[in-house]
């Protein structure tokens, strides 16, 4: 018995001793919940005939026939395989750009000048999609876009009909994305980066070691464990597209659906037809499902070559 009050008693100062962190931990964990958790009771309209007078769990339970809507569709191989390839070259490039711009900004002894690129490297990431999207647009128009005025005017070319010809988009949405959104994973690697033990640094200088062999055998190996966790994150999106990036930068032009159509876009272009809400669940559903799929696959694949970098 006055084991057991001894033992209660080291608890409970143990619990006292970490109040402060628990307190602190309360607003993300209170965040999470409203945003993240309690929205998942709406999983249960992908399998409901959803009435609003019946409400959440008073409509009327229909199984999967909402997902007929999609793996009915002729058109959910286009769909898939264009999210899918679209975000696998994402998170390469993505990955690559951001650890190479993250070097380089780095390497600026300048703290004022590193601070300039940083920011500017930054700020296409916090820009609203519509501007880009009219950025774009103004580049690209056929009449009097920059493009076919300046460029293909001074190389003597003809003009192209940008919006009408599909070969061209999937370049130009890869490049956008990338200016878009290298700058985010930018941030995160210049973080790691700065870190890092100078002394490392400092020693492999003594060493002899160029700034080449520097970034091979210190940095990129530093970074492996950030650089994993990016990359499975993302992987965890891989089924969901930027729908501003797919939708409003091409001008929801119908002659580049072949290219420019995801599952997101094809399901919004969808309900404006049908106004079904259970079937735009489905849809969410079957991309929250293999999104979970390929996020296990990759750690499990992770944990096998390096159990430290994984996720779980």
């Amino acid at each position: 018995m006055a084991r057991t009050k001894t033992e209660t008693g080291h608890i409970l100062r143990k619990m006292k001793r970490y109040i402060p962190l628990y307190l602190m931990m309360f607003p993300g964990l209170l965040y999470f919940f409203i945003n993240n958790y309690i929205p998942m009771a709406g999983i249960t309209i992908a399998f409901r005939n959803y009435n609003v007078k019946k409400g959440l769990f008073g409509s009327d339970f229909i199984g999967l026939r909402n997902f007929g809507f999609l793996f009915k569709s002729d058109d959910l191989w286009k769909i898939t395989k264009n999210t899918m390839c679209y975000n696998i070259s994402f998170i390469l490039l993505d990955l690559l750009l951001g650890v190479f711009f993250a070097i380089c900004i780095c390497e600026i002894r300048n703290k004022k000048a590193r601070k300039v690129y940083q920011s500017a490297i930054l700020l296409p990431y916090v820009m609203s999609i519509v501007i880009v999207a009219y950025m774009v647009y103004g580049f690209f128009n056929s009449d009097y876009g920059f493009i076919n005025n300046t460029v293909l005017e001074g190389l003597k070319l003809q003009p192209v009909t940008w919006y009408s010809e599909p070969k061209y988009w999937p370049f130009i949405l890869t490049f956008v994305h990338c200016w878009i959104g290298v700058g985010y994973g930018c941030m995160i690697y210049i973080a790691s980066i700065l870190g890092m033990d100078e002394a490392m640094f400092e020693a492999a200088k003594i060493d002899g070691a160029t700034k080449l062999q520097q970034i091979r055998l210190l940095i990129i190996p530093l970074l492996k464990g950030t650089m994993i966790t990016m990359v499975l994150l993302s992987v965890g999106k891989i089924f969901y597209s930027d729908f501003g990036l797919f939708y409003q930068v091409p001008q929801n032009s119908g002659t580049l659906y072949s290219v420019t159509d995801t599952i997101d876009t094809y399901v919004y272009r969808s309900l404006l037809q049908i106004g079904n809400i259970g079937m735009s669940a489905a849809a969410g559903f079957y991309q929250s499902i293999l999104g979970f799929i390929f996020v296990v696959t990759a750690n499990l694949i992770v944990r096998k070559i390096d159990k430290d970098s994984a996720l779980f």
